[in-house]
């Protein structure tokens, strides 16, 4: 049934404590609150797939609350806007990121039209972060629990939505979260977190992937070509990569792991360095695709910090704009393992100013310094 009330408003119910925590404390608040529970993938039958069971959890929270409940699937739209972009990255060679994706597309895309239609004045969902006036736009601004902080995944939605969008769990801390669920009696308050990719689950994500992208086996050589191992594929590969690289030592190197530092897509060779700072690992700064502004007149004045990955500490940058919307970004200090497909965030202070995909990252040294280092 469609909402009336002016002060009502549509919560993105996902099963979670997060989200069953901003419903009770908008009700709290005064409005008319209703849950929105939506699927993005379709069931399968390996077990992985947790949307019967987070519905039903959700069901049980809205029924606590005493708060309509309504059900949409968006596994269509999620299958065409972010699942295909996530194979097309993967087959390029690059990591993507789909968490950031799926917010712009479908959280805020087609979960938030149908809100809308549905007659919802506001959109909430329980993401850590918070939104407040800045002038005369509205500002994304980071969480007071800066550990869980969301931000970096929500920089590329449109920022028109963000004066009619309701965080309300951003002021608080994770900690404080639980125990005003258990101390409201919701259902899932001591439900664990979800992790990992929503599609993936808990499944081996080589397993997944190569259901879609075949394996391409090839030679892994070290940085001066020396032939150590094979791998399966280079999309299974992420650069900073310690884990499953099934290589050995060889006379002379040490005993120092080995990691991942570039793939070599036209001879299929992915490329190992020793030591988790080699200088083949570290990057002074990227070139990015088309930059999207949360913030109008995009860079302000200010000083400008960014992230290259969820919960990593910011570090301050140099920011160049180009003619076509893309930027060139220096770091102050060198970042360890800038994956191409990732996401750069833009902040301000606590203000996130937007976001870009990663195109390039630069290296911090050239060829022949990485050789001399090397050896």
């Amino acid at each position: 049934m469609p909402l009336s009330n002016p002060s009502s408003v549509i919560v993105a119910l996902s099963g979670g404590v997060d989200s069953a925590v901003a419903a009770s404390l908008l009700i709290e608040q005064g409005h008319s609150v209703a849950g929105l529970f939506m699927s993005n993938w379709d069931e399968d039958e390996t077990g992985y797939c947790t949307s019967a069971a987070d519905y039903q959890d959700a069901r049980r929270v809205a029924e606590e609350l005493g708060i309509p409940l309504h059900r949409a699937s968006f596994a269509r739209e999620y299958r065409d806007r972010v699942f295909a972009h996530f194979l097309d990255e993967y087959q390029a060679g690059r990591t993507p990121n789909p968490d950031v994706l799926c917010n712009r597309e479908i959280k805020f895309g087609a979960c938030y039209e149908l809100a809308s239609r549905l007659g919802a004045r506001r959109f909430a969902t329980g993401h850590y972060a918070r939104v407040a006036q800045s002038g005369a736009q509205t500002a994304l601004l980071r969480a007071a629990d800066t550990a869980k902080d969301q931000t970096y995944f929500l920089h590329a939605i449109d920022p028109a939505l963000l004066s009619n969008v309701l965080f309300p769990i951003g002021d608080m801390r994770k900690s404080e979260v639980r125990e005003y669920a258990r101390a409201h009696a919701l259902p899932v308050h001591d439900k664990k977190d979800s992790t990992g990719i929503c599609f993936i689950g808990e499944r081996p994500f080589t397993e997944f992937l190569s259901t879609y992208l075949p394996a391409q086996p090839g030679a892994i050589e070290s940085s001066d070509g020396l032939v150590l191992g094979r791998h399966q594929g280079l999309m299974y590969y992420t650069l900073g990569q310690r884990q499953g690289l099934g290589v050995g030592g060889r006379r002379g190197a040490g005993g120092e792991p080995w990691y991942v530092a570039d793939k070599d897509l036209e001879r299929n060779v992915l490329i190992v360095v020793q030591g988790q700072n080699h200088p083949r690992l570290l990057s002074r700064g990227l070139e990015t695709g088309q930059v999207h502004w949360l913030a109008s007149g995009g860079l302000p004045r200010a000083s400008i910090t960014a992230q290259i990955r969820h919960r990593q500490s910011p570090v301050a940058v140099d920011v160049t704009c180009g003619p076509d919307g893309s930027a060139s970004v220096t770091f102050h200090e060198p970042l360890r393992a800038v994956a191409p497909g990732q996401y750069i965030g833009f902040y301000a202070g606590e203000r996130c100013l937007g976001g870009a995909p990663i195109r390039r990252s630069l290296a911090l040294l050239d060829a022949s310094a990485i050789l001399r280092t090397a050896t």
